[in-house]
Formats: C-alpha cells, structure tokens, sequence
C-alpha cells in the first residue's frame, strides 16, 4: 500500500494556511480560521482522499511568530554543524518547550514531512522577518514549495516577493488565491509539487486526475439539483375555489403560500449545492458567502430581487415575477359557454386521455381557480440558482467579499439559454404530481427522472453563455 504524501503546510501567521488546506481537501470543519492572529496553536492533519485512501496528509502548523530572534539563537548554536543539526540541537533544548514553543512545532513537523507548502500573504510588504522565516525552512532541508496567497488583491505584492524568494533559491513558486482559486490551480500545484518530489510523480498525477474525475461528479449533480428544482417548481399547482378566491385576505393567503412553497424549495437548493461544494451556512466570517448573506432575505416575486438578479427580457425591461392564475382554456376554439352545455363530455374526454387541459375545462366549470408558478419565476430561480454555481466553482474559503449579482442586459445568447432551460422544464406543469412531497408517499416516477435528466443536459451551455456575459 502507498504511503501518503506528507506535506506541511507553513507560513507566517494568518498567511491563509487553514483556508488554504480547507479549500484544497473540501473539509470545510477543519481547523479554525479566523482574522485573530496566531489561531492555530497546535500542528493538526489532514488527508486528501483519493478512491477511499489517505493520497496526501496535510501537516497544519503554526504560524511563525518571532523567527527572527530564533534564527539569531539558532545561529549561535554549534557552528561545526549543518543547518538541519543545528535545527534538532534546537529542538532538544529548553527554548523548544519556552519562548520558543510555537516556532518548535513548526521545524518540528518539517523534519518529518516529504515537502512543505511555505504560504505568503502577498499583501504583506516584504520585512525582515519574513527573511528569517525562509532561512529557517530552508535549513530543515525539506524541498520548499511557496504558495503565494491573495495575488488578485489590489493590494499585492507579487513581484516583491517572487524576488525575495528567488535569492534564496525558491524559484519555483505557486499562485494560488485560497479566496478565488484559479482555474486549474490544484492542477498546477501538484504538478510543480512533483518537480520537487519526483519519485512521487506517478502518486501526484493520480490525485489531480482524481481531483479532475470529482470536480466532474460534483458538477453533473449540481446541474442535476438546479434541473430537479426547476421541474419541482414547474410541476407546483394550487386550487382555490371561486368565493375562496373572491376574497381578497383569502386569495392572498393562497398566493403567499405558494409563494413561500417557492422560495423554500428555492432555499434548499441553495443548500445542496453549498453543501457539495465544501461549504456550510454560517461558516467563519472569512468564508461568509454572498447569496448566504443575502438570501434569506431573497424573494424572488419581489421587483427588487429580480432587479438584482440583472435579469431582463429586453433591452431596459425588467422581468416581471408573480404567482399567476392559470388562463382559462378553449377546446377546439369553443367558447367556455359552449364547454359548459358540453359538461358530460368534457368529462369523458378527460378520463380518455384530455389531460391536463380537460382538467383545466373541468376545473373552470366547478368554479375552481389554478394557480402555478409563472415562467418569468422560473427564469430568475434559473438565473439565481446558476449564479450560486458559478460562484462556488470559483470560490475558496479566504473570501470576505459578497458575490455580486449579474449586472446590465445578458447577452441573447445567456437570455437564450435561460430560456431553453425554462422551456425544457414545460412538460412538469401537466403534471402537479410530480412536485416533490406533492403526497404523503411521493415516489418520483420515471418520466420525472427522464425529464430532470433532460433539462439537467442543457445546464452546462447555460453556465457557458453567462460565463460569455460576464467576460464581456
């Protein structure tokens, strides 16, 4: 059996190690993150899984917090010795279990890894200390591989520090942004990791195909959550009779609870693909994410949403959002007078196989009012649901900021494919069974699953025409 890569993860204190380590390994429980300096005060691991085996064991160390004196201590020590002996002579002594307790776990763990992840706050002007610090990894003598952390910052610094690290030899260095992670960044992080563990190559490559195979499986059940909603939503239908629906309280009521029955399965949504993607509600205020925040207080039949959502029918016109009455239909273009001298056969049309449109003929003459959820709604959950996606293929566990919602008029390509989303959905609405929990023992039938599967398909060519929207 192959044992695990052993990295130690190691950096300045609040460099983003723990946020780092819980975007790389999906475990969003691991750890503690926090702005408060010095969080994590004792080294913790984690492993990577691949195909149900611990690939990689991160080593969470940490931060180092006065480097600078130890390495004048270090330095002081036995002269005739290597760096590395002189690092376990510190070790041994009583400074690793005092004043310099912290820094001691930290060389500790490094003497006993494969390799490291040294993480810079590229924010961070480069000081002295931060010197001390990479003179002290270096002499453990483990291959050091720098991750630089928030590069996309206004306040970067970059090129400072890919020139500090290059005069000690570092010239091999990661961007990685724990806050948005580039895509393919794991990628490439495991693959300049293998430069440096060479006889690992074979292992390295197997964890990012393995990161490629998950990264897909997660997809195809996002877009199958996001297809599933649309379909629940479609399929929902209320009746109310006509003196129920006279009356304005009681009309109200039944449009507020339909509404509610909405915007929870909305909800819930919302969570399942927070939850797939390695995030939770409530999580530290670090990884706060946006349509978290702001979501409880989402209501998508409100003018306001959908003017945050940015989704627009038309150059300047705002899409509207309502509970609907469903329209009152003809057969064969007989009026509904004529239906009604026509009651007995309507009916027997019905139980031959008129359907849903038999049942609305039915419905209007026992004076029984429908309501459903109006197309233009299951656009802007559409909207809003892939929105949720895209930001939480792109987010890490360092973001502070809220995802801003779409903006301006969608190209007609992204109109479009919302459309076609809506569209494909249709065939739920002649079917108010298939709402889930529609009945005390729902069980969902197979045109469901095949229909689900069918609008499921078209979700990656909507994400692409938004992605097209936002470049732009």
């Amino acid at each position: 059996m192959t044992t695990p890569i052993r990295i130690a993860v190691v950096g300045h204190a609040n460099a983003g190690k723990t946020s780092l380590l819980r975007t790389l390994t999906r475990r969003v429980n691991f750890g503690e993150v926090s702005e408060r300096p010095g969080t994590t005060r004792h080294v913790e691991a984690v492993d990577l899984q691949v195909d149900g085996a611990a690939a990689v064991r991160f080593l969470d160390t940490p931060g180092l917090e006065d480097a600078v004196a130890l390495r004048e201590h270090i330095d002081a020590l036995d002269k005739a010795a290597t760096p590395p002996e002189r690092i376990r002579l510190f070790l041994q002594g009583p400074e690793a279990h005092g004043v310099f307790e912290q820094e001691a776990k930290v060389l500790r763990a490094l003497l006993e890894v494969d390799a490291a992840f040294l993480v810079i706050d590229a924010r961070e002007p480069v000081l002295p200390k931060f010197r001390a610090e990479i003179e002290l990894l270096n002499a453990c003598a483990r291959p050091l591989l720098p991750v630089l952390n928030f590069v996309r910052d206004d306040q970067s610094r970059e090129t400072a520090w890919k020139e500090l690290l290059s005069a000690y030899g570092l010239h091999v260095v990661v961007r990685f942004d724990a806050a948005a992670p580039f895509v393919g960044a794991e990628r490439e992080l495991y693959r300049d990791l293998a430069t440096l563990l060479r006889d690992r190559r074979a292992q390295l490559d197997r964890v990012a195909a393995a990161l490629d195979e998950e990264s897909a499986r997660r997809r195809r059940s996002a877009d199958k959550r996001i297809a599933d909603l649309l379909v629940d939503a479609a399929s929902m239908r209320r009746t109310a009779s006509a003196a129920e629906f006279a009356d304005p309280s009681t009309r109200q009521r039944s449009i507020a609870d339909l509404q509610k029955s909405v915007f929870d399965k909305a909800q819930r949504c919302a969570d399942d693909l927070i939850a797939l993607y390695g995030f939770r509600e409530g999580d530290a205020a670090e990884a706060a994410l946006p349509l978290l925040e702001g979501r409880w207080a989402m209501d998508f039949f409100h003018p306001e949403a959908l003017k945050d959502a940015g989704i627009l029918l038309g150059k300047g016109v705002a899409v509207g959002a309502a509970v609907g009455v469903v329209a009152d239909l003809a057969l064969a273009g007989l009026s509904l007078g004529a239906g009604a001298a026509l009651g007995g056969a309507i009916g027997g049309a019905v139980s031959q196989g008129l359907g849903p449109l038999g049942r609305k003929l039915v419905n209007k003459l026992r004076d029984v009012h429908e309501l459903t959820v109006e197309d233009r709604v299951l656009f802007v959950l559409a909207a809003w649901q892939l929105e949720l996606l895209r930001a939480l293929e792109q987010r890490g566990h360092a973001a502070v900021d809220r995802i801003a919602s779409a903006s301006g008029e969608p190209v007609a390509a992204a109109r479009q494919a919302l459309a076609d989303l809506v569209r494909a959905a249709q065939p739920a609405r002649s079917h108010p069974d298939w709402e889930a929990g529609a009945r005390a023992r729902w069980r969902e039938a197979p045109q469901r699953q095949a229909l689900v599967a069918d609008v499921a398909r078209r979700v990656p060519g909507a994400i692409e025409a938004l992605d097209t929207h936002r470049a732009r």
